[in-house]
C-alpha cells in the first residue's frame, strides 16, 4: 500500500458543511422528498461525512492482511514494529519520518476490549494516539499526556460493559474499530536504535481475557481479494455510489455515529442509508438515485477543493492547527482523511511544509539558501523539532552525509549573536558548516519541518505568537 501522507502539513481551518433538521428515518414522504439541486448536494454532503470511515475500512483491510506481522502489515490486534528509519531508496510512503519509530496496531473492539501495556520510558519520547472509525483522535497516552512511567490501558468499545483489574485504565473509544499508530523518538545510531527496540519490544498489547496468562497472537488470516498494490485513496474513490454507501451504511452498524451527527443521521437516513440496514439502491426514488451514483465524482472534487481554502500560508511555510479532533467539522475530517490519515492532534504535533522559497520560486538544487532562526527563536518545541529534505515527489534524497533531516541532534552550530544558520544546498558548504548542512538535490525539492508537542505558551505556533522564518536564497 502506498500511503498518501504529502499534503497532510497543508492545512490548518475548514469550513462546516450545512446542516439541516433531520429527516424521517427510512425511505421519505413525498413531501420530504428532496429535487433537483437539492438532491445531488444531499447526496454529496453524505459522501463526504462518510468518506473517512470507508477509508479506515479499506486502510485496515490492507494493512491487516498479513498471517504474521512483517514488514508494515500486521494481522488484528498486533503490533507493526518499525525497526528503522527509511532511506532514499524507500518508495512506499511519502513524506517519510526520520525522527520516530512507528508501532502500529489495528483493533476489533466488538468482542471484548484490548489491554495496552507500556513500559517505564525513562526520558525517551513517545506518544500512543488512537484513532476511532471516524479518524477522531479520542485518547493520546504518551510523555505529553500521562507521563513516561509503566502504564496500562483497557480501549474498550462503545457498548462495552464490565469491570477492569486494578492498575488498568479505561480508555472507551466510540466505535468497535480503532487504529493505534504509536511513535517513539529514536536518534536513529545504532546505539539507540538497539535502546528504542528494547523499549518497543515490551510493547504488550492483548485481548482482556488474556491478560495476566501466558498469550501467543492468533495467526491472521490472508485474504487474496485484498488489493495491496493500489492506493488505499485510489480504492476508495473508484467505488461507486452503490458500493459506497453500501459500506458506509454496514460500517456505522459497529461505528455509530456521534454526538454531533444528528442532523447528519437524518439526512443520510433521506438516502436510504441507515446504520446496519441493506442499501438498496433499487428502492430509491429515481431523482435518489440519480444523486448517489453521481456523488462519488462531485464529492471527491468538493473534498480535493477544500485545500485550497484550508492553508495558513505564512512565508512560504503552510501547516495545519485542526487535525485529529473535528466535531462536525465533516469536509475538514474528510480532506484530511484523504492527504493524511492518521494526523495528530496539533497539540502532539505541527508539519509546516515549503515547496517555495522567500520570493515565492519553487526551490532548486542549482541554488543556495539559509534558512535563519534569530536568537531563542528556534522552533518552540517541547519535545523536538526537526526540517527534513524531500525530493520533489516527497522522498527522501540521497547525499554524502546520509542525512535526511537537521536537528539538534546534530549538534548544530549557533552564530556569535546566537542565531542559527541551516544550510540548503547541493554541495557542501565547507566543513566548519556541515553541522548545519541540509543536502539538497540537485532539482526541486520540499522542506518539512516537524514541532513535536509544540509550545502552547508564547512563543507559539499554535496560536501564531512565533512564526515560520522564510528561506532566503543566497545569491
Amino acid at each position: 500500500m502506498r500511503l498518501r501522507s504529502r499534503l497532510l502539513v497543508l492545512l490548518v481551518t475548514g469550513t462546516v458543511a450545512g446542516m439541516a433538521s433531520p429527516g424521517p428515518v427510512g425511505r421519505p414522504a413525498a413531501a420530504a422528498q428532496p429535487g433537483g439541486d437539492e438532491t445531488s448536494e444531499l447526496a454529496v454532503e453524505c459522501y463526504v461525512y462518510g468518506y473517512p470511515l470507508v477509508t479506515m475500512e479499506y486502510t485496515r483491510r490492507v494493512m491487516t492482511n498479513a498471517a504474521t506481522p512483517t514488514g508494515t502489515h500486521a494481522p488484528m490486534g498486533q503490533f507493526v514494529r518499525m525497526r528503522e528509519y527509511p532511506t532514499a531508496k524507500f518508495r512506499d510512503v511519502t513524506a517519510p519520518n526520520a525522527d520516530t519509530l512507528y508501532s502500529t496496531a489495528w483493533l476489533d473492539l466488538a468482542k471484548e476490549p484490548y489491554v495496552l501495556s507500556l513500559p517505564d520510558m525513562g526520558d525517551r519520547y513517545f506518544l500512543m494516539p488512537m484513532l476511532d472509525g471516524w479518524t477522531n483522535v479520542f485518547q493520546v497516552p504518551g510523555t505529553r499526556t500521562t507521563g513516561n512511567k509503566a502504564q496500562s490501558y483497557a480501549i474498550t468499545g462503545p457498548g462495552w460493559k464490565g469491570a477492569l483489574p486494578d492498575g488498568v485504565t479505561e480508555l472507551r473509544s466510540p466505535t468497535d474499530l480503532v487504529w493505534i499508530p504509536g511513535r517513539t523518538y529514536c536518534t536513529g545510531t545504532p546505539e539507540d536504535y538497539k535502546a528504542c527496540h528494547a523499549v518497543m519490544d515490551r510493547y504488550d498489547l492483548r485481548p482482556l481475557s488474556a491478560r495476566g496468562r501466558a498469550y501467543t497472537p492468533p495467526a491472521g488470516r490472508v485474504d487474496p481479494a485484498v488489493d495491496t498494490k493500489a492506493a488505499v485513496r485510489e480504492q476508495v474513490n473508484r467505488l461507486d455510489g452503490t458500493a459506497y454507501f453500501g459500506l458506509l451504511a454496514a460500517l456505522m452498524k459497529d461505528n455509530p455515529p456521534g454526538p454531533d451527527d444528528a442532523a447528519m443521521v437524518g439526512k443520510l437516513a433521506r438516502i436510504g442509508v441507515v446504520p446496519g440496514k441493506a442499501f438498496d439502491a433499487a428502492k430509491l426514488d429515481p431523482a435518489v438515485a440519480r444523486a448517489v451514483a453521481a456523488a462519488p465524482k462531485a464529492a471527491q472534487a468538493r473534498i480535493t477543493a477544500h485545500f485550497k481554502t484550508a492553508g495558513r500560508l505564512e512565508n512560504g511555510w503552510t501547516f495545519a492547527t485542526k487535525t485529529g479532533v473535528y466535531s462536525a467539522d465533516y469536509l475538514q475530517r474528510a480532506f484530511i482523511t484523504a492527504v493524511g490519515l492518521g494526523a495528530n492532534r496539533p497539540q502532539d504535533a505541527v508539519y509546516p511544509t515549503s515547496e517555495v522559497d522567500a520570493e515565492g520560486k519553487k526551490y532548486s538544487g542549482a541554488n543556495n539558501y539559509v534558512l535563519r532562526f534569530e536568537k531563542g527563536q528556534a522552533p518552540p518545541a517541547k519535545a523536538f523539532w526537526s526540517i527534513t529534505m524531500y525530493d520533489k515527489d516527497y522522498f527522501f534524497v540521497d547525499n554524502p552525509l546520509n542525512r535526511y533531516t537537521v536537528s539538534p541532534r546534530n549538534a548544530l552550530k549557533y552564530n556569535a549573536d546566537g542565531s542559527l544558520d541551516v544550510y540548503i544546498q547541493h554541495d557542501s558548504p565547507g566543513q566548519d558548516k556541515e553541522a548545519n548542512w541540509l543536502p539538497a538535490p540537485r532539482g526541486e525539492f520540499v522542506l518539512m519541518m516537524r514541532l513535536y508537542w509544540p509550545r502552547q505558551d508564547p512563543p507559539s505556533i499554535l496560536d501564531g505568537s512565533w512564526r515560520v522564518p522564510p528561506v532566503r536564497l543566497v545569491r
